[in-house]
């Protein structure tokens, strides 16, 4: 065999290939970021959510709703893997290896390596995987919203694949990355003196209302579902976890309730605008010349029209 019979340079040729690497290495890396955050929050000791309470800020989350969290984008992830799979559209296929393509392996892969040096309390290198995981997932995001935006001619698409990329980058974005950097800078207090809870209280405020005003803003542009149900499950995960500094309590109870109230008003905005432009209000001319056809059908000259 002196050559393959097939033309490796031919861009379908190309974009098949492509799938097939994806449909192998992205379950692979999926269950190796499973797997590598079963044994840090389960076997390991400190475990992941040890490793919260021990370095307590004033933006620690509830460890119980973040793996929640954490476990709804492996379902996510799941329903990407199976729709690599069975995928037949193909605009699908090229979203797939045109849009996410390998990001989201390494997004896995930059995931898991997280929660090792987590649990290692190697915090410098926790806090630059998790800002190499947001400009990962940033990436795919911005590439599928500018390139391949979700349609809903194709709602397989939006469910599993937009939807769980998007999922996947609000945690880090929001949360992950603010908090390691929060213990990376020492704006930490010690778990045996928890009235000390008060410090560092303006930098947390910064932090979420920085971040939930963002997601505000993205929620009433975009009517984004997914958002709003990351940034306020983010939201109850911060004030849920007790005691809090009252700027950042009362900034992430008041975004836990205007987060859901933006994506109803954008909704029923959005609905309401469409029942109106799908009134039309007939013109002067229209009015004019159309009044006299309102007595009946008008005839058509069936000779004259195929002659002509």
């Amino acid at each position: 065999m002196d050559s393959l019979p097939l033309d490796i340079s031919h861009p379908a040729v190309r974009d098949y290939l492509s799938l097939v690497r994806l449909q192998v290495l992205t379950p692979l890396s999926l269950l190796i970021n499973i797997a590598t955050l079963l044994v840090c929050s389960v076997i390991v000791k400190p475990s992941v959510g040890s490793i919260i309470k021990l370095h307590p800020t004033s933006i620690s989350p509830s460890p119980s709703l973040i793996a929640a969290y954490v476990i709804a984008i492996f379902l996510g992830q799941i329903g990407y893997c199976i729709l690599l799979v069975v995928a037949r559209k193909q605009e699908t296929k090229t979203t797939l290896v045109k849009g996410v393509g390998l990001s989201i392996v390494f997004a896995n892969w930059l995931m898991a390596l997280w929660a090792v040096s987590w649990v290692l309390e190697f915090f410098l290198l926790s806090t630059i995987l998790l800002g190499l995981l947001v400009l990962c997932l940033l990436y795919s995001n911005i590439a599928l919203l500018t390139y391949h935006p979700p349609t809903s001619s194709r709602p397989l698409d939006m469910a599993l694949i937009h939807a769980p990329l998007r999922f996947f980058l609000i945690l880090p974005l929001s949360l992950l990355f603010p908090y390691s950097l929060f213990i990376t800078l020492g704006l930490y207090y010690s778990p045996s003196h928890p009235e000390h809870y008060g410090r560092f209280a303006w930098p947390g405020f910064g932090v979420t209302f920085g971040a939930n005003l963002i997601g505000l803003f993205v929620i009433l542009m975009r009517c984004d579902i997914v958002w709003a149900v990351a940034a306020t499950w983010i939201c109850a995960s911060i004030w849920s976890a007790r005691p809090k500094p009252a700027p950042v309590y009362i900034t992430v109870i008041l975004f836990t309730a205007l987060h859901p109230l933006a994506l109803f008003g954008t909704l029923l905005y959005r609905r309401l605008t469409n029942r109106e432009g799908r009134i039309a209000l007939p013109t002067d001319e229209e009015h004019d010349t159309g009044s006299s056809n309102r007595r009946g059908p008008r005839e058509v000259d069936a000779e004259g029209l195929w002659s002509g």
